[in-house]
């Protein structure tokens, strides 16, 4: 317990402290490293009461240290220097008719946005960065009723609607329907004992500041340490199920069976370079939100598809958790009351499944090296020799192999390439499944890489190893490693090796079919509609449930709109013979950051027609969208916002539209973007950032529990 005094030493001094200022930055993590019912914080070594989707280093795994951390080869996250582990649990919709679970994706396949704030201060003392070793949780999974404490402040949810007229922030799920998703937020204590690296509870050795907010203030004195704030965003697409509430009640449930929305957590395991992060803290004082990322001043930024294939480790329990289902993973109820779960007969066991990523070809004399970048204009192994409906993984090979080549490359589903050796820039990150996701034409039990994604394989003889994805912190187990998919696609029982600790202790065995392996969606090359369930009611609308923006210092959740980029005068280069609709203008050039999408509205939308900067800005503003991008030559793109991009240099989208050589359509992994010049999409991104670097003073609301 921690007690919320101070000593009168420290109150006189009071009036002379300085109080940290409210810069911050704030770090987006372009997808979720893995899912599934893991914990290493609240359960080491065993499978985890309920699911999470974890976002940072590839270190992570069911059992981990620092070091583990710091053995990361790849992060989702955006800074280098950063493997860190961030994870919160998994959100369902309920079908209420049926009793059917359906796992809710996270807006743009993006992870979410970590904030690091310096918002704390105690005399004397200055603010510190997380030490190496430590880690914390906040919030409580058993929670199911408004509680009135600062760490129940601490959660909240926002109701997007980027139309205005949403319901201001609270701390329970809402019982209207956001449009543009509902925004779950985690701020963590940031007064530390100043000797504990974890707790056993993993929260008592933090403490939030005296005053009753969680978002700021003067530390108590038994936890006298004065640390950076760190802050969740989690944006889910609910708007998709607007259409299949019942009863008027909203259907969603997190993966502990909380239909109230009060025990909603996460979780943090530092895995930051400490002395890096320590010079961030010192160093970074911005207040300006148009300049919040200005921290990879001190910390190399770095996009993760562009680098090298997207970071991702594979599932580490058997069993689905994302899809539709019957029951929630872990055989959690929906109780208002939590208790123990009996009955169950969810696996228990753990172990690293790669059944269903790559197809196992050494008895060919074949191995698979892993998920590569390719690049549209500078392809790693040349032009494709076959492009087929009927391609499978052994007729690459076979194509490859007959004509003398050692390299064999499948993309796109169809097609197949052949080389003697791999750029750098092709390679494959190692201990990363990367995004080759697609099905092969032939073969849909089969992966054949994915848009600009290489599934890899080489000729290796007698001597054969394929690519491991245990994780760093798997080296020392003497397990075998998994058994994946046979080259006649036959499902396979395998003792995988454990993605922990080779000093741990906990189980090795698990059972493996390539049935259950869940691995992230493939994009479409064309616009999909997607299935959607019988209507039974719609959702009752956000603006019914319109609250006055008064009422709160961030109420206005739906002013939370896209970022808006600013036409400069760059942007019009080698596009002036553009044709634009009515209130468009150009933009300039912008990274995409590929895996997800800057733009993920609409991925390779297509027309008919042979690409043009021109159609494509048409197609996506004909559709509601308010921004467009093209890429590549050859891509179109539409969205409302534009996720973790940044301005490039004009002469980055350089590369001439396949349907006219007078018109630019973008470059390699960047993108020529045209907006409506009638969109607020900036003034509410700076409304939206300001509120963070303000506060949360009487921004969270409470009602009944749902």
């Amino acid at each position: 317990m921690f007690t919320n005094t101070i000593s009168a030493v420290a109150l006189g001094l009071l009036s002379s402290l300085v109080v940290p200022t409210d810069a911050y930055w704030r770090m987006p993590c372009g997808g979720t490293l893995v899912a599934g019912r893991l914990d290493p914080v609240v359960t080491p070594g065993k499978v985890s009461g309920h699911t999470h989707s974890v976002m940072g280093g590839n270190g992570f795994g069911p059992t981990m240290d620092y070091a583990d951390t710091q053995a990361s080869t790849c992060t989702s996250c955006a800074i280098d220097g950063d493997f860190s582990n961030y994870w919160t649990p998994m959100l369902y919709y309920r079908n209420s008719t049926n009793g059917e679970f359906t796992s809710v994706g996270i807006a743009g396949g993006a992870g979410g946005t970590v904030y690091y704030q310096q918002r704390v201060s105690y005399p004397g003392k200055k603010l510190q960065a997380f030490p190496a070793g430590f880690r914390m949780t906040a919030g409580n999974p058993e929670l199911r009723a408004y509680n009135a404490t600062v760490q129940q402040e601490a959660i909240s949810y926002a109701c997007l609607n980027y139309n205005g007229g949403g319901p201001p922030q609270q701390s329970n799920f809402f019982d209207v329907n956001c449009p543009d998703g509902v925004r779950a937020q985690v701020y963590f204590p940031s007064c530390w004992d100043g000797v504990n690296l974890d707790s056993p509870d993993h929260q008592s050795h933090m403490a939030y500041p005296l005053g009753g907010r969680p978002d700021g203030g003067v530390c108590p004195d038994d936890h006298p340490v004065p640390m950076i704030s760190i802050f969740y965003e989690m944006l889910y697409d609910t708007g998709k199920f607007a259409n299949d509430w019942y009863d008027g009640k909203q259907p969603f449930v997190w993966s502990m069976g909380d239909n109230t929305g009060y025990g909603f957590h996460g979780d943090f395991v530092n895995g930051w370079n400490v002395e890096l992060l320590q010079n961030a803290v010192d160093n970074f004082v911005t207040e300006d939100a148009g300049q919040a990322d200005n921290v990879y001043s001190f910390a190399p930024f770095k996009a993760p598809a562009i680098s090298g294939t997207a970071c991702s480790l594979p599932p580490m329990v058997n069993e689905q958790v994302v899809g539709t289902m019957d029951q929630l993973p872990g055989c959690n109820p929906v109780t208002s009351t939590p208790g123990p779960v009996t009955d169950c007969t969810a696996t228990t066991t753990l172990g690293t499944v790669t059944s269903g990523i790559y197809t196992d070809m050494t008895a060919e004399g074949w191995e698979y090296l892993g998920c590569g970048i390719d690049v549209y204009g500078n392809p790693a192994l040349g032009m494709p020799l076959q492009d087929a409906p009927t391609m499978t993984v052994q007729n690459c090979i076979t194509l490859c192999g007959g004509k003398g080549f050692s390299i064999a490359g499948l993309e796109y589903a169809s097609q197949c390439f052949c080389g003697d050796s791999l750029p750098a820039r092709a390679s494959p990150t190692p201990g990363s499944i990367g995004t080759c996701n697609m099905p092969c034409a032939g073969n849909s039990s089969e992966l054949c890489g994915a848009g600009s994604r290489l599934s890899l394989y080489q000729k290796c003889g007698s001597t054969c190893q394929n690519a491991q994805f245990n994780g760093p912190n798997s080296e020392g187990s003497s397990a075998a490693p998994a058994t994946v998919l046979t080259a006649s696609a036959t499902a396979a029982v395998a003792t995988p090796t454990p993605s922990m600790s080779s000093n741990s202790s906990a189980p090795v065995a698990a059972v493996v079919s390539s049935s259950s392996a869940v691995l992230p969606a493939y994009e479409s090359p064309v616009p999909v509609a997607s299935s959607s369930a019988a209507v039974h009611s719609v959702a009752p609308s956000s603006t019914s449930a319109a609250t006055s923006s008064e009422e709160s210092d961030c109420p206005a959740s739906s002013t939370d709109g896209p970022s808006a980029p600013t036409p400069t005068s760059s942007a019009s280069s080698g596009n002036s013979s553009v044709v634009l609709p009515s209130g468009w203008t150009s933009a300039g050039c912008y990274l995409d950051t590929v895996n997800p999408r800057s733009l993920s509205g609409l991925t390779y939308a297509w027309w008919g027609e042979k690409m043009t900067s021109s159609g494509c800005a048409a197609y996506c503003a004909d559709k509601g969208f308010s921004y467009a991008g093209t890429e590549n030559g050859g891509q179109c793109f539409c969205g409302n916002e534009l996720v973790g991009s940044q301005v490039e240099p004009a002469s980055d989208c350089s590369l001439p539209c396949d349907g006219s050589a007078s018109e630019v359509c973008g470059g390699q992994a960047r993108l020529s973007v045209f907006t409506s010049s009638t969109t607020i999409a900036n003034n509410r991104r700076r409304s939206h950032l300001r509120r963070h670097a303000k506060g949360y003073q009487g921004a969270h609301y409470h009602e009944a529990s749902v």
